[in-house]
């Protein structure tokens, strides 16, 4: 499970000692709620699932395979749907590829999802061996539904947005730059991450 609001805040805390940046975006905006998904399969599936696409029509894929397949959190049945099935559900032929990957890297054994490696970066390596996972995803996987609290999705858009924007710089940083930016935060940088979307919502609703 996701880092719960007392480890967040607790966190956070600990990150506006380090970064009184952060202090006063935490005073602007307040502490974000927690974002926790649950460990396993079905969440990558749902990560597959949601790639380029609405959160609506998500919900619509999802709902559509679920009807068709039943239980999701099998991946023996993702693994023997039809071709015809997956795309009356709504999948691509490359996101069927994608889901298919998941499934036999799961039923094979060579993705154990309930012993990922306690190193960060080894378990990214071992999420990212699975098609149509990358490191984006496997990141936002282990922050949400592992609760780990030291993972920096650096590469993602809004975080790179607003870590410039909480430290007061004219332009977004790279996703090198913001990187290194947070070595100073370790270990609280994925609360610094979830302060960071939290943080973006609240400009885009002033905005």
């Amino acid at each position: 499970m996701g880092l719960s609001a007392d480890q967040l805040r607790t966190s956070l805390d600990a990150l506006a000692d380090i970064e009184p940046a952060f202090a006063a975006a935490i005073a602007r905006s307040g502490y974000p709620e927690p974002r926790i998904s649950q460990p396993g399969y079905a969440t990558l599936l749902r990560t597959i699932v949601g790639q380029q696409i609405s959160v609506a029509a998500a919900a619509s894929v999802w709902a559509k395979l679920e009807a068709a397949l039943g239980d999701l959190t099998d991946p023996a049945v993702v693994a023997a749907a039809s071709d015809e099935t997956l795309r009356t559900a709504g999948f691509s032929r490359q996101k069927a590829g994608y889901a298919r990957s998941l499934a036999d890297e799961v039923t094979s054994g060579r993705l154990d999802l309930a012993h990922l490696p306690a190193d960060d970066e080894a378990a990214i390596a071992q999420l990212v061996r699975v098609k149509g996972i990358g490191r984006w995803s496997a990141e936002i996987y282990l922050l949400f539904a592992e609760g780990r609290a030291d993972v920096w999705p650096a590469g993602d858009l809004a975080v790179q947005i607003e870590v410039g924007r909480i430290l007061g710089h004219d332009a977004r940083p790279s996703e090198k730059a913001t990187r290194a930016l947070a070595e100073a935060w370790r270990p609280h940088r994925g609360a610094a991450a979830i302060m960071a979307w939290h943080h973006y919502k609240t400009d885009m609703a002033v905005i």
